[in-house]
């Protein structure tokens, strides 16, 4: 967990104990350390950019196998904040040897529990979302995992904003859910559970209350953390270990700051608002709660996303300047109410297509614009990794593109642009520099949610310092205006030299912003009485079926069962004819142009009379 740190780890800090530091985090973490096994828990993440929180198992030391850099051992989990599609892995090896891999995922880690998990062998680690395994390493550096190490979680801040993201105090408190965290032991021929039946169960705690004879709670920290860890902040609520990151004087389960505006930025009509934490569903969507101050034009609609932190107004007309205003009454979830403020709006520039962009380098060069990195007001940008520069020719490359070729951004997780809702062609610009052999650098390129690359090692595909494009087409850009590009390590760090966007069309049309991917959105408001609206969104024309059912499986109404064309849908249900209870929508979308991508979800709702 202490990945991209430098400085040695101590587990206790002369100047920790006499100042502290600003912002107090925790670690939960088990006296005993284990030797291989399967390691799981269930989390949900606080989504919050600038910080982490985590799963993992450390060796740091005992009486007899003292700790030294030089005997690393550590296999992590890490949920970053700053992205809300992406889980990353890593294993720690001697010598403080990392070896990252950016996950994607098709869902946000703060918008609801998920069980990650990863499997320790003598041969290999692997890792798992919600049962499934996603990702897996071999090779020489697992073999050098021999430390018994501890079972572990923590949250904090780091010091490292290229990583975690850019720090805002205003998010705090933040707060990471454990529902339950377990352990397997490694017995081959003699489990039952995991990977060839090789793991045993050993314990599992649903974190009811504090269990001191397995788990201790850490008050250390190290440089390159802007928190130091506090027993007050691993607690215990409803049945779950809260791990909180706070300020040094309001510690615990003990939020009470009102949510703040972080920013806001507009999308053509729309114009979204985002929030330091989750919001009360009906107070974020009460229009008397704000004002926007945009020329010719007014509010048509107000939601509130899944992640409760982002607001989405909907205007009569395109948004080119203006500001949120907050009158008040806009409400967390614990009930600390917003006074009067407000946040300009970022207006995108019109880019000149085709885009072009350099990866690496901090200047325009001839017709491509610079490297930067992706904040609240940026229109493109990188999110993590390092810039390197190499002089020697590249094959099959012009001359005006030599620059470009040996140039390169490493290590990313994403790029992203803020572009006009549509469909583009996205041209990746690749030349492996670095490496001479093939197998040395391996990884995938998803776009949008989809692999687009799979397994490229350029060496083996191009060659040597050898121009290789990859072109993708027909890639559509939804309602959030947000292109994402996320690179996936299978071996070393994914490179980057340069994009080209070409715009082939906008999707704007008779007002339809065409969506990214399937989605069934959580009913609006819930719980309700006796009428709530239920949002879904499609990418391509598809045939829908949805239908309500009650708790007991019965089907109690059909709401579509049509075919429809791509775009945003909302249906209202009433429920006037029911008793209270809980109750299931159920989506079955078929789609003949996106054959791969046939949805089914189920998600629950509840009438209170």
């Amino acid at each position: 967990m202490k990945t991209k740190i430098i400085v040695v780890f101590f587990i206790t800090m002369y100047a920790t104990f006499c100042f502290g530091k600003n912002y107090k985090g925790a670690e939960y973490r088990t006296k005993q350390a284990f030797l291989y096994g399967r390691f799981e828990a269930s989390i949900k993440a606080p989504g919050k950019e600038g910080l982490l929180t985590s799963l993992f198992t450390y060796f740091d030391g005992t009486q007899s196998d003292p700790w030294s850099s030089s005997k690393w051992n550590e296999i992590d989990i890490e949920i970053l904040g700053r992205y809300n599609n992406d889980v990353q892995f890593n294993t720690i090896t001697p010598g403080q040897t990392n070896h990252v891999r950016h996950q994607l995922v098709k869902f946000n880690p703060a918008e609801e529990f998920h069980i990650y998990g990863f499997e320790w062998t003598p041969n290999y680690v692997a890792w798992f979302i919600d049962g499934e395994e996603v990702y897996r390493q071999t090779g020489e550096h697992i073999r050098t995992l021999t430390h018994p190490q501890k079972f572990m979680m923590n949250i904090w801040n780091p010091a490292y904003t290229n990583w975690a993201g850019i720090w805002n105090e205003a998010i705090l408190p933040a707060y990471g859910y454990y529902d339950w965290a377990a352990y397997y032991e490694y017995k081959p021929g003699e489990g039952d559970y995991g990977t060839g039946n090789d793991f045993k169960f050993s314990w599992k705690d649903d974190f009811d209350s504090f269990d001191a004879a397995r788990w201790e709670k850490a008050t250390h920290t190290w440089d390159g953390n802007n928190c130091d860890f506090t027993p007050d902040n691993a607690v215990f609520v409803n049945g779950n270990l809260v791990l909180c990151l706070t300020n040094n004087i309001d510690t615990g389960y003990n939020d009470k700051t009102p949510p703040a505006i972080l920013s806001s930025r507009a999308v053509g009509k729309n114009v979204f608002a985002f929030f330091s934490e989750e919001l009360d569903s009906v107070s974020a969507c009460d229009i008397s709660n704000y004002f926007l101050n945009v020329p010719n034009s007014k509010i048509l609609d107000i939601k509130l996303l899944e992640d409760k932190r982002t607001v989405r107004f909907a205007m009569d007309g395109k948004v080119t300047s203006g500001s949120v205003i907050i009158r008040g009454g806009v409400k967390d979830l614990f009930g600390n109410t917003m006074t009067a403020s407000s946040k300009p709006i970022f207006i995108p520039q019109e880019f000149q297509f085709p885009l072009r962009i350099i990866a690496g380098y901090e200047a325009d060069y001839k017709e491509f614009l610079k490297d930067q990195e992706w904040k609240s007001d940026s229109q493109y940008g990188f999110m993590d990794g390092g810039k390197s520069q190499f002089n020697l020719p590249i094959a099959n490359a012009a001359s005006d593109e030599q620059f470009v070729y040996q140039t390169e951004r490493c290590g990313m997780a994403k790029y992203q642009f803020q572009l006009e809702p549509g469909t583009y062609r996205v041209t990746l610009m690749f030349a492996e520099n670095y490496f001479t052999e093939p197998g040395k650098r391996i990884f995938d390129v998803y776009i949008q949610g989809k692999e687009v690359v799979n397994s490229l090692d350029l060496v083996y595909a191009a060659g040597i310092r050898t121009k290789y494009d990859k072109v993708i087409d027909n890639v559509n850009v939804g309602e959030n205006g947000i292109l994402d590009i996320h690179f996936s390590s299978v071996v070393d760090n994914p490179i980057i030299n340069g994009f080209v966007i070409e715009q082939i069309s906008t999707d704007i049309e008779h007002g339809l912003i065409i969506p990214n991917d399937f989605r069934l959105e959580q009913n609006y408001p819930n719980p309700f009485n006796p009428t709530t609206v239920i949002s879904y969104q499609l990418p391509a024309n598809s045939l829908v079926t949805l239908k309500i059912y009650d708790i007991l499986g019965r089907d109690i109404a059909t709401l579509v069962n049509e075919e429809k064309p791509k775009g945003n849908y909302e249906i209202k249900f009433d429920g006037e004819n029911l008793s209270s209870g809980v109750y299931f929508y159920h989506i079955a979308i078929h789609s003949d142009r996106l054959p791969a991508q046939n949805f089914v979800q189920t998600k629950k709702m509840i009438l209170i009379r």
